[in-house]
């Protein structure tokens, strides 16, 4: 599942919140072109040369943030934090190149993200954390996986190679799973209808106890290679856990789902059958776990399998990459 690539979220109380996502860097080692647009912005910024910076971004960046809101943006903080006295590159959250930044009156965590001509795309300040005392985020709640019998992770992992996820904020854990024979493919004769995908009808089950706080059903199964481009999950069931982690299914098959809003549920319920409802091209599991139930403002929480079989090993607590074939441990 894709969402729109213009995205605003609050930094700190001095910053317009202003955030544009359309490339991707994950090396943990700072580029040259981060760097040098890093020291162009803090010396044009300790000069108050705010036309300079304002050149710096990209068309997209001016259109969202005007030379005159600019001014006012830039010269507000200029005025709460101070000059900048120094700036070092601590990591790459996301497509944004974070830096640990001492202004006069305090420090915070600069992020700048650039476009594939280089130019500023996405800018946003806020109160500088210390690596070590960031939690990691992951589940809490101990997962089996939601299905019997192998499947193949089409996406998983951290990076946008990996995981097209990554960049939308709520699913950027998120997993695809398939299921292929063994020459890789997911479908056997023309793969022209879903029956042909070896996935379409599965059951899926509930990994964990939980209850249901959500349920979509009625949304046709797309014709292989289409997608319904209204309806981003189609046919979708919600569980929230006893630690408040909330997972989602995506993509049922119509009118398969077993399950009511406000059910309690037990790992191994069957939510219902994998199909091809919503922003989907084939028959497949879209599975994801965030911090609230809203897909458009939840933080994505990194599912790990308690004990599951990974390309023929046993594997605990494990959370899959792309590529992976998985099953339950028997």
């Amino acid at each position: 599942m894709k969402s729109s690539k213009i995205r605003f979220r609050a930094a700190c109380l001095f910053v317009l919140p202003l955030m544009l996502l359309s490339s991707s860097i994950f090396a943990q080692v700072e580029r040259i072109e981060n760097k040098y647009s890093a020291s162009r912005f803090k010396d044009f910024f300790n000069r108050n040369h705010i036309d300079s910076i304002y050149n710096l971004f990209s068309p997209d960046m001016q259109a969202a943030l005007p030379r005159e809101k600019a001014h006012e943006f830039l010269g507000a903080l200029k005025a709460q934090a101070g000059v900048i006295r120094r700036m070092d590159f601590k990591r790459y959250d996301g497509p944004y190149a974070s830096y640990k930044t001492s202004f006069g009156k305090g420090t915070f965590a600069v992020n700048i993200a650039l476009d594939a001509n280089h130019r500023i795309n996405g800018f946003f300040v806020k109160p500088y954390e210390d690596d070590s005392l960031i939690k990691p985020e992951r589940t809490t709640t101990s997962l089996n996986l939601p299905f019997k019998g192998e499947w193949t992770v089409v996406w998983g992992g951290d990076t946008k190679e990996l995981n097209y996820h990554v960049e939308d904020t709520a699913q950027k854990n998120a997993f695809d799973f398939v299921i292929t024979d063994a020459k890789g493919k997911s479908f056997k004769s023309t793969g022209k209808t879903n029956a042909d995908y070896y996935a379409f009808g599965q059951p899926i089950f509930a990994p964990c106890d939980a209850e249901v706080i959500d349920v979509i059903d009625g949304v046709i199964d797309n014709k292989p290679g289409e997608m319904n481009k209204l309806d981003i999950t189609g046919n979708t069931v919600v569980l929230r856990t006893s630690k408040d982690e909330y997972l989602f299914f995506a993509h049922f098959k119509q009118h398969s789902i077993k399950v009511k809003k406000g059910m309690q549920v037990s790992a191994g319920t069957l939510l219902g059958l994998c199909g091809n409802s919503g922003h989907s091209s084939e028959p497949h599991l879209h599975f994801h776990i965030q911090n609230t139930n809203d897909l458009f403002s939840g933080t994505g929480i990194k599912a790990y399998f308690e004990s599951i079989k990974v390309n023929g090993s046993v594997r605990k607590d494990y959370s899959p990459i792309q590529k992976d074939k998985i099953s339950p441990v028997k």
